[in-house]
């Protein structure tokens, strides 16, 4: 790709990310489940915005899987786990700017299928 289209899919997703972020604020009760997503790896954390801490997270690349869709329902069922034993059941999703579809929607899925409400 030239530059000027990686440019503008950069801006893009910042612009996306903005407006998500205006709208999502997270508490200790509900927490915001902020998600990254590299070309190889996955990563996810729940985050406390009031005090600024996270309080759950996980690294697709410290538990040596991919960026896909089978590994990333992996990672979900890692961060549920996590979530339970600090006694969260519900989260706000942040999707971070990314669109809806293939890894990001196979991750959320998962989350709800193992007991986390989004």
């Amino acid at each position: 790709m030239t530059n000027k289209i990686i440019r503008k899919k950069r801006s893009l997703r910042f612009k996306r990310k903005l407006r998500i972020r205006a709208k999502v604020f997270g508490s200790a009760a509900t927490p915001r489940l902020s998600i990254f997503r590299s070309n190889r790896y996955f990563y996810a954390q729940a985050i406390d915005d009031t005090k600024g801490v996270t309080l759950a997270s996980v690294d697709g690349k410290k538990m040596g899987l991919k960026n896909n869709k089978e590994d990333v329902k992996k990672i979900a069922v890692a961060l549920a786990d996590s979530l339970k034993k600090s006694n969260i059941a519900e989260v706000l999703f942040d999707r971070n700017g990314y669109l809806y579809h293939g890894v990001v929607a196979s991750f959320a899925d998962s989350l709800r299928e193992n007991g986390i409400k989004l």
